[in-house]
């Protein structure tokens, strides 16, 4: 189990363009067209379940945002600014 990280902690190390939004961190990727953006959410996925870390995604026409969270923890984890890490570096 992940423990919750501080109020410090987060904003120490969230990835640069990761925002927090109560609970969560949460970022928007923009793409140059909309299946630009539905193979990264495919991607996101991929990491996602094998990691069994799943994150919220809503995919829109030039962008899909992204929300992490640690549910069973009732909040942001070191676990989640790992796997931000990881879906930035699928960009």
């Amino acid at each position: 189990m992940a423990n919750l990280l501080s109020d410090e902690e987060i904003d120490s190390q969230k990835p640069d363009d990761w925002e927090r939004e109560g609970d969560e961190i949460v970022r928007t990727y923009e793409f140059d067209d909309y299946l630009d953006g539905v193979s990264f959410a495919t991607d996101v996925g991929e990491v996602a379940e094998e990691e069994f870390h799943h994150p919220e995604m809503v995919i829109g026409y030039k962008e899909v945002e992204v929300r992490l969270t640690s549910h069973e923890e009732g909040g942001i984890t070191d676990d989640d600014v790992e796997m931000a890490e990881r879906f930035d570096d699928l960009r």
